[in-house]
């Protein structure tokens, strides 16, 4: 019997939290997005690359009001620089990200949010960039806005974010993937 009860508490919370009548909810609730990422490196990898490019693919599933879980899984390369130091033949290899990524993202006022995330980022090409780890943590704080473009709940989500990775070299090599970057997604 309190199974019961508690079974049908649950499932009237979850009614409630997934038809809110804001632009930020679709009808099913779950938000799914496809955007473009890109943004230039900071930090002592700024020396070595010059910029990224790279796309995601993201779900939104609401928990609370204004309240969202994400996960997110993208590709991101960060080119490398030529001709390092005037040195011919001195390129700095392209650095291939498979950033895998869960958080929350919250809405504190319609349309716009507070995102943070963090994974496991997984590198692809450990052998070209002489790093003995292919996975590493990585971390993004986000900020953004959602335009609504259709009645049915289709949106724009724009945002600039900051991510990192922790080092793929055991080394005392200083350098850790950053970057700032923006993404363009479309949402369904």
């Amino acid at each position: 019997m309190v199974l019961a009860f508690a079974g049908l508490s649950f499932a009237a919370k979850a009614q409630t939290t997934t038809t809110t009548s804001t632009s930020t909810t679709t009808k099913s609730g779950i938000r799914y997005s496809i955007g473009v990422d890109a943004g230039i490196p900071v930090g002592d990898l700024k020396d070595t690359h010059k910029w990224n490019l790279g796309g995601s693919v993201q779900a939104d599933i609401p928990v609370a009001n204004q309240l969202f879980v994400t996960v997110n899984a993208g590709y991101n390369n960060i080119f490398g620089k030529k001709d390092l130091g005037g040195v011919s033949g001195a390129d700095a290899p392209d650095i291939k990200l498979l950033p895998v990524k869960a958080g929350l993202k919250f809405f504190p006022i319609q349309n716009f949010y507070v995102q943070g995330e963090a994974g496991a980022a997984f590198l692809l090409n450990s052998d070209d960039t002489f790093k003995d780890k292919s996975v590493a943590f990585v971390y993004a704080p986000q900020v953004g806005v959602q335009f609504p473009v259709s009645a049915n709940g289709n949106f724009i989500d724009a945002g600039i974010r900051y991510e990192a990775t922790t080092k793929f070299n055991s080394a005392l090599d200083s350098s850790k993937p950053s970057f700032l970057g923006v993404r363009v997604a479309y949402g369904f």
